[in-house]
């Protein structure tokens, strides 16, 4: 098991979920990748306890390979709450009660899909059917008020370059953007050829304005459709 971000970063390179991936230069030929590892690891050793656990700090893109991509959501950054963070966007493995956002994320299914709330909140299975659960920065600081903290240790080269990758490399996908950070990576999405769906974030601090009734399970899974894809089962 990797012992820090660098070991988790060469685990993966090596894996076969790295199919694509890795031959963007940010994990390679630049190794902003690397240096982004470096700064999470010296956060580490000078104390930080850190966020998600080495092995899950590429778990989104080790589980749905660039070629399986066809929905894109992304969030912020890992959940700070001890024990919170998994290594995919707004997913959870740990016990009740699950995180608001995603309690907001549920509750936004079910209306829209009719579906039943699940029990838990490890959403890998979505992202083995083709969702991209990107963080915009893989890593964090855990503890109250630590939101953001590693939002300028380097990440954000990488994860534009994976945005950028997602858009280039794939004929059709649907990028859901919740808040106004997602909505900043806009112009990183050739739209003539994929589906950009924007909304509030489903924070409860601005879910009611705008995130509640937008439906983007349902918009995605048709959209992908008429493209001649395989729906999402959510």
């Amino acid at each position: 098991m990797p012992g820090s971000c660098l070991d988790a970063l060469a685990t993966f390179l090596a894996s076969p979920g790295a199919e694509g991936w890795r031959d963007l230069p940010v994990f390679a030929a630049d190794e902003q990748a690397e240096r982004a590892c470096a700064a999470a690891d010296a956060e580490r050793a000078g104390g930080h306890v850190v966020a998600p656990a080495p092995e899950r700090v590429f778990a989104a893109l080790a589980l749905t390979p660039l070629e399986h991509v066809k929905i894109v959501i992304l969030g912020q950054d890992p959940y700070p709450t001890p024990g919170h963070a998994n290594g995919l966007a707004f997913s959870y493995a740990g016990p009740a009660p699950l995180p608001r956002s995603l309690v907001n994320i549920y509750r936004e299914r079910t209306d829209d899909l009719g579906l039943p709330v699940p029990v838990n909140g490890d959403l890998s299975a979505w992202a083995r059917q083709g969702v991209l659960l990107l963080n915009t920065a893989l890593t964090v600081r855990e503890g109250a008020s630590k939101a953001g903290s590693h939002l300028l240790l380097g990440w954000g080269a990488v994860t534009d370059a994976v945005i950028a990758a997602v858009s280039r490399e794939r004929p059709h996908a649907a990028f859901l953007l919740w808040g106004n950070p997602a909505q900043a990576k806009r112009p990183l999405i050739d739209e003539s050829r994929h589906l950009v769906l924007a909304s509030a974030h489903p924070s409860p601090l601005s879910a009611r304005r705008g995130f509640f009734g937008s439906r983007p399970f349902s918009k995605a899974n048709a959209w992908l459709d008429a493209k001649g894809e395989m729906p999402v089962m959510w």
